[in-house]
């Protein structure tokens, strides 16, 4: 007969509860400081909902009015080196650690007004909400995206569970640098059931990353409760399953909640990290805007009136009160100061209009720095050595496109000990699946990271390594279908994130992707993602088509302080083509395109592998284009004057594209060739592109999904019709 056996972890999970006597032994100076912070939080929170109430706040205005003990009593546990971020809704953090970060060590809070650095924090933070120039942001972010670096925060997050991932990069990045500095990352209830989270949590505890996970669950996800989208409603159980220790406590306790982060970063210090702490609490508002959740139906007022009586000021006055710390007087001292502060940073801000209030004009940010800061002004480039093969100064010979693609890797591996690659299988199979990181592995066995299937999950960790400032990561992606996967991290995060913070943040981040097309892999592993990464201001796009291209491309790429994508063709991985044999320390600019066959009869626009096929198809026609390797392909360093030299030229264009219409680029560089050349044009820009359905298994549709020398001969014959001649379109 069968047997069943209990199992059990021996992972740690465990509640926190405080009494009275802990009340009593708390150093009565940092409660002060607490309730200081809690109550001058309380003030912001509320002039913040009258201001929206005045449309005052241009967006959301998602307060944490209820939530304030949880963030100090968290943030009473940091040092100042330690990082985090939050949510969308995460005033209250960032104004805890802003405020401790500024906080003088003689600062007394019943001694009068906030020193001048607290004030200017106070502020800032106003400011930024109100989208003005003197925000932490210059305004880009309002009340969603926070960001402070001096102050130690990484950048809240308005993408539910999407700034998770970056928080774990940062945590990565302070491991590998050894200073014991811990990162708390700040969500809520609704944000646990991401992937994204999942993924993070998984590979925080496989890395032994110190990172606090710390969930404030208020009860709602907007209406939704926590009963409603999880079977498990202890949401800290989620440390069994990935072996990460847990703690619960009262989120409305500050005290609760300083000794339970206490705890949880004890274990991250001493290298055993992750860990999670789950703070019950309580919003008092609803999801945005200043009415009660009561007002919208899916909560009671009773039941909000119930957590009313352990509101955070209030319940610690109270508790310093009975344990001797404070007097009635002083509690109401704080407050008082407390809402005198907020109200001096919003005079600040504000002036008379009529009845009413009005931003200073003079505070607005200029309109003419809209673009300022997508991407850098590529400062790091100045004194490089830029070398095309036809120059270059040492031996060329014949090399394999594979072998570089490692090569060039490893030598810069070997130059600069901030590079990292992270990717699946790419620490095994002699290279991954196809030799890219051949030899690297037992150069570098720190340096080249194998991970889970998360793309998610590890492409946000990347990002957020990059963020943090002290290594470069280069990221793998098997297959770019697969950066669906990671869509958010990709474009929503990596690629906003310098101007959305303002402008001075670099990312220097490379992401690899392999196109498949016409191998058979089928509709989920054939797409080249060029055009759609082009759609995302922030990425630049190199797409090498030679050997000696990859090498200068690929040093331009690692040096660039912005996120570049690495486009590379599965076809190439095996040709060969003129290469250095031993130099690999060239570069090739960003935004240079090249022409490879000089010609008169029209100009041909192409890129990665369907650049010798174009030039042999000219050959095999017995006609003269001019054909361009763009290189570069993101819309801000396409190579216009190159471009427009061929065209003032030729009078006629051609685009060739292997891939299908969807994720084509050339309609955009077929709309802005209209705009800048119209008067040289002697007929409408020509295209070759693939079909619209994806490639699928079987050969011959796979073959007709994507552009073929037939098309490209096809492309040629109308294009010269056009002009009175014709082309043999038959494919020798």
């Amino acid at each position: 007969m069968s047997r069943t056996i209990k199992l059990k972890t021996d992972v740690p999970w465990k509640e926190i509860r405080v009494t009275d006597l802990d009340w009593k032994r708390a150093d009565p100076k940092e409660m002060v400081h607490m309730l200081h912070n809690i109550n001058l939080i309380r003030a912001f929170e509320e002039t913040v909902l009258e201001l929206a109430g005045e449309t005052l706040v241009h967006g959301p205005a998602h307060s944490s009015i209820g939530q304030e003990g949880a963030a100090v009593g968290a943030m009473a546990a940091v040092r100042p080196g330690d990082q985090i971020n939050g949510t969308h809704r995460a005033h209250h953090q960032f104004l805890a650690k802003t405020l401790n970060y500024t906080m003088p060590d003689n600062f007394d809070p019943l001694a009068g007004p906030l020193v001048e650095p607290m004030q200017n924090v106070v502020q800032r933070t106003l400011a930024e909400i109100m989208g003005l120039e003197q925000g932490y942001c210059g305004g880009r972010g309002g009340s969603m995206h926070l960001r402070s670096r001096e102050s130690g925060i990484v950048g809240t997050n308005a993408i539910v569970g999407g700034g998770v991932p970056i928080a774990t990069g940062v945590a990565w990045s302070r491991k590998r640098l050894g200073n014991r500095d811990v990162v708390i990352s700040f969500f809520g209830d609704g944000a646990l059931h991401q992937g994204a989270v999942a993924e993070s949590f998984n590979l925080a505890a496989l890395y032994d990353l110190p990172i606090l996970y710390f969930i404030e669950n208020n009860q709602y996800a907007v209406s939704t409760t926590v009963s409603e989208a999880t079977r498990e409603t202890r949401l800290a159980a989620r440390g069994q399953a990935y072996g990460i220790p847990a703690f619960t406590t009262d989120g409305m306790d500050p005290l609760a909640v300083k000794i339970t982060t206490e705890k949880a970063l004890s274990i991250l210090r001493t290298g055993k990290g992750p860990a999670i702490v789950e703070a019950d609490c309580y919003r008092f508002f609803h999801q945005n805007g200043p009415l009660p959740g009561s007002a919208f139906g899916y909560r009671t007022k009773d039941e909000e009136q119930e957590w009313r009586k352990r509101d955070p000021p209030d319940y610690m006055a109270e508790k310093l009160i009975e344990a001797g710390h404070l007097d009635k007087q002083q509690a109401a001292q704080l407050r008082s100061e407390a809402r005198a502060a907020v109200d001096r940073a919003a005079d600040n801000l504000l002036e008379p209009d009529g009845n009413r209030r009005r931003i200073r004009p003079s505070l607005w940010p200029s309109k003419d720095a809209v673009d300022h800061g997508i991407r850098g002004d590529m400062s790091e480039f100045d004194g490089v050595r830029y070398e095309e093969m036809e120059d270059h100064s040492s031996e060329v010979v014949e090399r394999k496109f594979i072998d570089l693609v490692s090569g060039v890797m490893g030598r810069r591996m070997e130059a600069d000990d901030r590079i990292f690659v992270i990717g699946e299988d790419v620490h095994k199979l002699r290279g991954g699946t196809n030799g890219a990181t051949k030899g690297l592995a037992a150069r570098f066995p720190d340096r080249i990271i194998g991970t889970p299937i998360t793309e998610g999950g590890f492409a946000g960790l990347a990002g957020g390594v990059a963020a943090d400032g002290y290594f470069r990561p280069v990221v793998e992606f098997m297959y770019a279908d697969f950066l669906y996967v990671a869509a958010d991290q990709v474009f929503n995060q990596i690629a906003k994130m310098r101007h959305m913070f303002g402008g001075e943040l670099a990312v220097p981040l490379v992401l690899r992707a392999k196109v498949a097309a016409k191998s058979g892999y089928g509709s989920q592993h054939s797409m080249d993602p060029s055009g759609l990464f082009a759609q995302f201001p922030g990425w630049r796009i190199i797409a090498p088509s030679t050997p000696y291209d990859y090498v200068g491309l690929m040093n331009s790429a690692l040096l660039c302080e912005d996120p570049v994508l690495v486009v590379e063709h599965i076809d190439l991985y095996q040709s060969t083509g003129p290469a250095p044999s031993q130099d690999l320390d060239y570069f090739i600019p960003l935004g240079k395109a090249k022409v490879v066959r000089k010609g008169e009869d029209f100009t041909v626009l192409t890129s990665l592998a369907m650049v010798t096929p174009c030039i042999k198809m000219a050959e095999q026609a017995g006609i003269n284009p001019e054909i361009i390797d763009l290189r570069t392909l993101d819309r801000a360093n396409l190579d216009w004057k190159t471009i427009g030299d061929s065209v003032h030229k030729t009078n006629n264009v051609l685009i060739v594209e292997q891939g299908t219409q969807g994720t084509s680029y050339g309609g955009a560089i077929a709309d802005e060739l209209h705009r800048r050349f119209f008067d040289y044009l002697d007929q409408p820009i020509k295209r070759v592109v693939g079909g619209e359905a994806a490639p699928t298994i079987s050969k011959v549709l796979d073959l007709a999904a994507n552009a073929s020398n037939e098309d490209i001969l096809a492309g040629y014959d109308e294009l010269m019709r056009d002009s009175g001649r014709s082309v043999n379109t038959a494919v020798v």
